[in-house]
């Protein structure tokens, strides 16, 4: 485990999944990250590589040969190389192996950068194609936060504000996948009121939304966190049943449509990086 701080923030990451695990205010002893709980959901901030959500049958096919994969890939169960660069700084490094070209048959380098800069956390992530074929890839994050955020709040005490004003379609998962139907999301002045049952058939899964920064708040508490992203095409918010956080979610991909022919190639929001090439997203989070 690694740990990060500045005179604002603290912040530990384990090298297992380069997941972020720990997020608080060094002012306001507030931890901004989910607990952990594996009643409800074991994880905290997962890494979603090389692939984002289900894919049909766990399987896809690249040049004539099927592959399985789990949901979200494979990054999140690996053990990264861990590089503490400074107090407030560190990279996680995965490179491909024996083991990974079994059930995906690229070359790749995946880095995740942390820093922390005043009262904000960024996470960059870095993908190298080492290799002399396209890379055929998906990149998402998963944090979740804490819902409600101090004690003597509730769940729907709290919102999340969209900056940009959105007609948002909601999409809907069966079994995992993208299904073809879609469903307007109501908003109150851009505002979506947080309920536990908005959860209830899985994820709330968005395209093509014109908002880069989700601010998580109360109208109750001074406390919240404003979520800002850039570049990634599709963005999911999510929680576990009667769980008490919220995840926000920017995806690079998406989980297979439920008539998607399992082709990789040709898989929804798929990313193809030439050889020698590299790619790089990033998101952060602004505690107040």
């Amino acid at each position: 485990m690694i740990l990060l701080q500045n005179e604002k923030l603290s912040a530990s990451i384990d090298d297992k999944g380069a997941e972020l695990q720990q997020l608080t205010s060094r002012i306001s002893n507030i931890n901004y990250l989910w607990k952990g709980d594996a009643k409800y959901w074991g994880k905290y901030s997962p890494v979603l590589f090389p692939i984002i959500g289900g894919l049909i049958d766990d399987t896809y096919y690249h040049n004539n040969e099927a592959y399985q994969l789990p949901r979200h890939g494979f990054a999140r169960d690996k053990v990264f190389i861990a590089e503490q660069i400074s107090d407030t700084e560190a990279v996680f490094t995965l490179n491909d192996d024996e083991q990974t070209r079994k059930v995906y048959p690229f070359a790749f380098t995946l880095r995740v950068h942390y820093s922390l800069v005043q009262n904000q956390l960024i996470c960059k992530y870095e993908i190298h194609n080492p290799g002399n074929t396209p890379l055929l890839f998906s990149i998402g994050a998963h944090p979740a936060f804490a819902v409600p955020l101090t004690e003597g709040l509730n769940y729907n005490d709290y919102y999340l504000a969209f900056n940009k004003t959105e007609e948002l379609f909601r999409f809907k998962l069966l079994n995992g996948l993208i299904d073809d139907k879609k469903k307007l999301m109501p908003l109150l002045n851009n505002k979506l009121i947080l309920t536990a049952d908005l959860f209830y058939e899985d994820a709330i899964v968005l395209k093509a939304m014109k908002s880069n920064q989700l601010t998580l708040a109360s109208t109750k508490n001074p406390h919240g966190l404003h979520f800002n992203f850039n570049d990634f095409g599709f963005f999911g918010i999510w929680a576990a049943k009667d769980a008490s956080f919220v995840c926000l979610e920017p995806w690079c991909g998406i989980a297979d449509g439920i008539n998607h022919n399992q082709q990789l190639a040709e898989k929804e929001g798929i990313n193809k990086l030439s050889p020698g090439q590299y790619f790089l997203r990033s998101w952060n989070v602004e505690c107040f």
